[in-house]
């Protein structure tokens, strides 16, 4: 019975003293086993998100509208005198050099005056030869000299407008270009034919390529700049601004635009839609990936980004220029670290595990 009693008060004396071994010995252990517990839960909560480093570099703007083309020139060539047309030598398409004869028109009475006005100048400097021996002879005063020089001075002036009111029956090509249109036939007849347009002459080279500039862009444009053309039927050309305007369009509040084009073989036709890029200066700015781009809570586009912590930063972006796949953007400074992949996921504040982007895709790790 001794040896039973000695046994269990020495099991309840162990028990004791490992109850109260947790009150005095474990208390360290306990927290520093809870504390990596709550950090290794903390770690597996961080968001993987792929990061890239940016830089800034000059970058060359160009500045892409959609236009048109225009001829460089265009008039109704109208008749500028009476009669019958007996003569048109163009239909459309033809293509005319300045001087080239576009119609006739024939009037009996023109030729007529011509020959009327010469008569009256033989006759008036045969007056003048014949008297002036006289003159210089004392038979007749000198005044009469003076008389007879004017009345020759007359018929010569009657014979030039009797000869411009003929010639202006051939109707002439002001300069080089195409007959677009032709509004006459031969035969038509009319005393008041003066005023009447005949044809549409256009001139195609050089072509112009118009189109209309925003107020914000105008500052980049200058007159002499190149620039490239791409037409919608795919051909390629290359100018330069030509023409800048100094007045906005009062209902679209932009600036017409010209850009010559050289076009000796006729192959960019009139009124043809044409994407025109113009060279603006160069910015300092940061290239990224369009996809980068995300929305802030206020609404400002931008990026969002990692600080040296790992904590998510929003940077608020312009974007200078718009890339099929790419943006170029001010407003991100040199060496930041961008988030690429992921960023739609994040907030500012956030701490995040980084990887490059090139290596994974963002992931909850």
């Amino acid at each position: 019975m001794n040896g039973s009693r000695i046994t269990a008060v020495g099991l309840v004396a162990a028990a004791a003293l490992w109850i109260a071994s947790g009150h005095f010995m474990p208390h360290e252990t306990a927290e520093s086993r809870a504390a990596i517990r709550t950090d290794t839960t903390e770690a597996r909560k961080l968001f993987r998100v792929a990061v890239m480093e940016t830089n800034e570099v000059m970058h060359a703007r160009k500045l892409t509208i959609s236009g048109r083309t225009e001829a460089d020139k265009r008039v109704m060539v109208t008749a500028r005198t009476g009669g019958v047309l007996t003569e048109l030598r163009v239909k459309r398409g033809t293509w005319v050099k300045e001087g080239d004869v576009i119609a006739v028109l024939s009037d009996d009475a023109r030729a007529a005056q011509v020959l009327q006005a010469k008569a009256l100048v033989v006759q008036r400097r045969a007056e003048l030869d014949a008297k002036r021996r006289l003159i210089a002879t004392g038979a007749m005063p000198k005044l009469d000299l003076v008389n007879l020089e004017a009345q020759l001075a007359a018929a010569e002036g009657a014979l030039a407008a009797a000869e411009a009111e003929r010639d202006r029956g051939i109707v002439l090509a002001p300069w080089t270009g195409v007959v677009s249109d032709v509004a006459v036939e031969i035969g038509q007849a009319a005393f008041s034919f003066q005023g009447r347009e005949l044809v549409q002459l256009v001139a195609l080279d050089p072509m112009l390529a118009v189109v209309e500039v925003a107020e914000r862009k105008l500052a980049g444009v200058k007159v002499g700049d190149d620039a490239e053309v791409r037409l919608v039927t795919g051909v390629n050309a290359r100018g330069k601004v030509r023409y800048v305007a100094k007045t906005a369009s009062q209902s679209t509040r932009t600036y017409r635009v010209e850009i010559e084009l050289p076009n000796p073989d006729l192959s960019i036709p009139d009124g043809i839609t044409a994407e025109v890029s113009l060279p603006l200066a160069p910015v300092t700015a940061t290239r990224v990936p369009r996809s980068a781009l995300t929305i802030a809570s206020n609404g400002t586009i931008g990026v969002r980004a990692v600080n040296q912590e790992n904590v998510v930063e929003f940077l608020p972006i312009s974007v200078v220029e718009d890339e099929q796949s790419q943006m170029w953007v001010t407003g991100i400074p040199d060496g930041s670290r961008i988030i690429v992949q992921g960023q739609d996921f994040v907030r500012e504040g956030q701490k995040v595990d980084t990887v490059a982007a090139a290596d994974t895709t963002a992931t909850v790790r």
